[in-house]
């Protein structure tokens, strides 16, 4: 069999596929930061005609999948495959594996120091700094007085691997805990299941965590947003469309909320001014999208990835991190 890797895999990992193919193409995107969209990535998977792809932001679509005639399995490294149409995979009864919580901890450390360096002014008193402004007669200790995070109520919006592993590095400051998430039965411990209204209306800290679907695009919206205290803070960590950012901008710019972490924006990387207003806010911390970027996270993905396929190739589906589970009954039996 044939694999071609499109994804960073740490090498100790990488080692491990030779046990299981014949031929290994490594070609991730990480060395030159390109993504191939689909026509390109057609191309390239008629030309190599893999038996397996490994892949992370390539543009997994209809037609690279009808010009993919020997491939079996797709692994994507993501914990949520936006890079692939799942209607196309499931067309095509093509098995997807997909890397659920890699980046979950550098997101989690990342939410927790960004509030940190938020509610105590880090960068603000930093550039004060570095301008000259601690001059003879200023006082610092006044000017740049912030808040702690001991006490805070943190309501989740969303309550997956990142929420339940940021609430975990959030308990020893004391934070007082809500979650909204459909999809999560009950109470986890002291942190208490509610609705929308109630973390919107009662935290002083809103974070978002929700993946891209037809029932999350702008879910967040004004009847929301206009819920909240004149000092609460909104973080959105996971993607912009699950906000009506022009909502968020209009109580941000007016001053009806506290102020905003935001690591995503509607246009990356932004073009127009109009694509920047929110970053341009002097009350929104904003960051390029990098919340889930760390060296580890490679070493995760490529473990979570590798398992999950050695599990595969055993027949062990269970185990294999499948996106799609119902169709392997139909693969196996040759449908």
């Amino acid at each position: 069999m044939k694999l071609y890797v499109r994804a960073e895999i740490v090498k100790d990992e990488r080692e491990k596929l030779d046990d299981i193919f014949d031929e290994v193409i490594y070609d991730p995107w990480t060395s030159d930061g390109k993504r191939f969209y689909e026509d390109e990535m057609a191309k390239v998977m008629e030309e190599i005609n893999p038996d397996v792809l490994i892949t992370e932001l390539d543009q997994i679509t209809e037609k690279v999948l009808s010009h993919s005639q020997n491939l079996k399995l797709i692994v994507d490294c993501r914990s949520t495959p936006e890079n692939i149409d799942m209607d196309a995979v499931n067309k095509h009864r093509m098995p997807l594996i997909h890397t659920p919580a890699r980046n979950a901890e550098a997101v989690a450390e990342m939410l927790v120091g960004s509030l940190v360096t938020y509610l105590r002014q880090i960068i603000s008193s930093n550039q004060w700094v570095r301008d000259g402004e601690w001059q003879p007669g200023t006082t610092p200790y006044y000017i740049w007085k912030g808040h702690e995070l001991y006490s805070k109520t943190v309501g989740f919006v969303g309550f997956g691997a990142v929420a339940r592993r940021a609430a975990a590095l959030l308990t020893p400051f004391g934070c007082k805990m809500m979650f909204y998430d459909p999809y999560v039965d009950q109470s986890s411990g002291d942190i208490k299941k509610t609705d929308l209204e109630t973390i919107f209306s009662q935290a002083d800290i809103v974070s978002i965590h929700l993946p891209v679907t037809a029932d999350t695009t702008h879910m967040i919206n004004m009847k929301y947003l206009s819920l909240m205290k004149k000092d609460t803070l909104f973080v959105n960590t996971s993607r912009a469309a699950v906000v009506d950012n022009d909502a968020l901008y209009k109580v941000l710019s007016a001053k009806k909320i506290g102020g905003a972490i935001i690591d995503v924006l509607n246009t990356e990387p932004p073009k127009t001014k109009e694509d920047l207003k929110l970053a341009l806010l002097d009350n929104v911390l904003c960051t390029p999208h990098i919340y889930g970027s760390t060296h580890e996270v490679v070493l995760h993905q490529s473990e979570i990835a590798v398992d999950a396929m050695q599990h595969f190739f055993k027949k062990d589906y269970a185990n294999a991190k499948l996106m799609n589970p119902q169709i392997m009954d139909g693969v196996e039996n040759g449908k």
